[in-house]
């Protein structure tokens, strides 16, 4: 009886610290990035419904608008970062991936991306952002700067072929394995994944 009573009880409080977590999220913040989130991806979007000939709008339209979405999300995420620092999970929950990937989408500011990845990373060391987003910040900043990335998760696709290929990689041999530690699957499969053919 006193187990059940005990179990209970722990019950109750796992339970009890799990809302209050939860309660604790900034609900204003979320939003902000939830806007700012649809917005990054919609021109994304009709751009794939324009590689598939259903999109109303033509490509110089779609590219100009993404363009215009971006630079506006990039003001809107860097006053976030000097106001909060990185959005981790104990503020706005998953929406803190939606976050990353706005910020993985400001390519003409690498020192910006570079700024996020040392504040990603502590969050990253506190179980309180996703390792794998920081394996993908990392070398796509790498990539942008003409440098081998470390964990391949920066594809090209030969305009020829149409196969995909990782952007040259800093240790291939090793690869899988420095995967593996931030949460990605094996590179083989990853690739394979982009093959349009």
């Amino acid at each position: 009886m006193k187990t059940s009573v005990v179990i209970t009880f722990i019950l109750a409080c796992l339970t009890a610290s799990s809302f209050a977590q939860k309660a604790k999220l900034d609900t204003s913040l979320i939003q902000r990035i939830d806007s700012m989130f649809k917005d990054d991806q919609r021109w994304r979007k009709e751009y794939n419904k324009f590689q598939q000939k259903k999109s109303a709008f033509d490509e110089e339209t779609i590219n100009s608008n993404w363009l215009r979405a971006d630079s506006i999300n990039e003001v809107k995420a860097k006053a976030i970062i000097n106001k909060y620092g990185y959005p981790g999970y104990n503020r706005v929950g998953d929406t803190s991936n939606d976050f990353w990937a706005i910020v993985q989408h400001c390519d003409d500011d690498i020192a910006f991306q570079e700024r996020i990845l040392v504040l990603l990373k502590k969050e990253v060391d506190k179980n309180n952002a996703d390792r794998s987003n920081y394996a993908l910040l990392t070398d796509r900043v790498l990539v942008n700067k003409h440098q081998k990335q470390i964990y391949g998760t920066q594809i090209k696709l030969d305009p020829k072929t149409k196969k995909a290929a990782p952007f040259p990689l800093k240790f291939p041999k090793s690869v899988d394995k420095l995967r593996k530690q931030m949460g990605l699957g094996p590179l083989a499969v990853y690739v394979k994944s982009f093959n349009t053919v």
